[in-house]
């Protein structure tokens, strides 16, 4: 392996790989060290250098200089074989350097091939893995369709690179709006917030510095061009664009539209906000099976109960007399407790011992036998509601059960009912067959034929044709 050879092997991976010549000339001088002390042994010291201008190896061994001649001797097929190794962990290196810098931003890729659980994305120069949980559910994935997603996990696996992909995460929503939106690339625009459940829905929650920009149109664009790409590109998932707002009580209306609310009340020492609305707003507080006040909540970082005024009445009412019922907790604490935003026995597990006792003027023994009342009480209302649930569930078992039985004995009835009205109309359809007085509509002389024949109908069988 002369000078020329090495210099010419070092800019060619370069070039063609985008590895670091230093890092090839390294990885060269590491295989030639490799080589000599298979030769030498273990014990011997020795030192490989190639200057980086000239490709010419100098080596020592135990400080003594050795002929560069003797590497053709000792082995050059082995030097070449470990500095293939080393230029593939190199470019294994350079790659997981080039993507992990990439983690939390869109890539975008063709689908190579589809495996159970899993879909494999060509970038380019690597195979990236996109998990079945990390994909958008229903979202359809074809071999050779194009894809974006984000880079959430890149690592070594052996001489390869495994790159994990996700479309469920929120970055991936605030690097769409980055990329369709303008004003948010240039800052004029900034996502303050994104909460979402992979594709159903998304809140985003936006602000500007400028007061001549509208941040929330400027989003959804003209006749909303813009969350339509967006939401295209996410296979149909709904998009609510949130005016953002440092107060909290600004903030939770904003995120819980279209609702209408009528107050927030914010319980700042156990991070919860009771929400007010009217009864017709209930419902679309809450949205489907919850979706609408779960996003709210992690969107605006609070805990979110959303109720109409006269059940909070109802609410106080109950925690009044519930912690009333704990020993050592006169009415006053518990009304104080109450104003506080603590409405139930989980709520006084978490309060701060300190807390209770400036609040009720008590020791720490007392408050220590209060919480200990209130986990236990916590425990029985949670089995007692338990119970309630399995009662329930049992009671629309039975429903249930009865309802087939009553379909089934319908059907039964009814098949019954059929049967009997094709006997009947048989009979009829037998006797106008047999009667030519029943085909004229004329009445017969008598009930015999010419030839003193009865003309009295059959009647099939049930069954018969």
């Amino acid at each position: 392996m002369n000078p020329n050879e090495i210099l010419r092997i070092v800019d060619a991976l370069h070039r063609d790989k985008k590895i670091d010549s230093e890092i090839v000339f390294r990885a060269i001088e590491a295989a030639m060290a490799s080589a000599v002390r298979r030769q030498r042994g273990d014990e011997a010291e020795i030192e490989v250098s190639i200057d980086r201008h000239s490709g010419q190896i100098s080596a020592t061994v135990n400080g003594e200089p050795l002929d560069p001649d003797v590497f053709g001797r000792i082995g050059a097929q082995t030097a070449k074989q470990v500095i293939i190794q080393k230029i593939r962990e190199a470019e294994r290196d350079a790659l997981i350097e080039e993507y992990q810098q990439l983690i939390g931003e869109i890539v975008t890729g063709t689908v190579h091939r589809v495996d159970t659980g899993k879909t494999i994305v060509n970038l380019g120069n690597v195979e990236a893995i996109l998990p079945r949980s990390e994909q958008i559910p229903g979202d359809p994935y074809h071999v050779g369709s194009r894809i974006r997603a984000v880079v959430v996990e890149v690592r070594a696996d052996g001489s390869r690179v495994k790159v994990v992909l996700s479309r469920t995460r929120p970055q991936l929503v605030q690097r769409l709006f980055e990329q369709e939106i303008p004003e948010i690339a240039e800052g004029t625009i900034q996502i303050r917030a994104v909460a979402r459940e992979p594709g159903y829905r998304s809140k985003v929650a936006v602000s500007s510095d400028d007061p001549r920009v509208d941040c929330v149109g400027a989003c959804v664009g003209v006749r909303g061009n813009r969350i339509k790409n967006i939401v295209h590109e996410l296979a149909g998932e709904r998009i609510d664009i949130v005016r953002w707002s440092d107060d909290p009580e600004v903030l939770i209306p904003n995120a819980l539209q279209p609702a209408h609310v009528d107050q927030v009340l914010l319980c700042e020492m156990i991070g919860r906000a009771i929400v007010l609305v009217q009864e017709d707003q209930l419902s679309l507080a809450i949205g489907r099976k919850g979706q609408n006040v779960r996003l709210a909540s992690k969107l605006c970082g609070i805990d979110i109960e959303i109720m109409t005024a006269e059940e909070l009445d109802e609410q106080i009412e109950r925690a009044v007399i519930g912690f009333s019922q704990i020993d050592g907790v006169s009415e006053e604490l518990a009304q104080a407790l109450v104003e506080q935003g603590y409405l139930s026995y989980d709520d006084l597990e978490v309060i701060e011992p300190d807390e209770l006792m400036v609040m009720g003027d008590l020791t720490e023994e007392q408050v220590q036998h209060i919480v200990a009342q209130a986990e236990r009480l916590a425990l029985e209302a949670d089995k007692a509601a338990t119970e309630a649930r399995q009662r329930q569930r049992e009671l629309e078992r039975l429903q249930q059960a009865q309802a087939t039985v009553e379909a089934q004995g319908e059907a039964e009835s009814a098949t019954a009912t059929g049967t009997q009205s094709e006997v009947e109309a048989a009979e009829d359809k037998g006797t106008e067959a047999e009667s030519p007085a029943g085909a004229s509509g004329e009445p017969a002389d008598s009930g015999e034929t010419e030839s003193g024949e009865s003309r009295e109908a059959t009647v099939p069988e049930s069954g018969s044709p």
